[in-house]
């Protein structure tokens, strides 16, 4: 898949703001854009709109938690 638009919107989490240990998250086309913040200039990997729903769901359910 060739991506026409380059990622916009970029956040990352509130919940993050004291640490250096984050990703950010932008739009491209319909999709989920992700980065790390320490190397932004790595690039980024795109999700599906149902792949980045299902993992958000999955981290407010408790999935990930140790």
């Amino acid at each position: 898949m060739t991506l026409q638009q380059q990622p916009t919107g970029w956040r990352k989490s509130s919940r993050s703001a004291n640490t250096s240990s984050c990703v950010e998250v932008g739009r491209v086309d319909d999709r989920a854009a992700v980065r790390d913040t320490k190397d932004r200039s790595a690039g980024y990997f795109t999700t599906s709109r149902t792949q980045w729903s299902t993992f958000v769901a999955a981290i407010k359910d408790g999935t990930f938690d140790s």
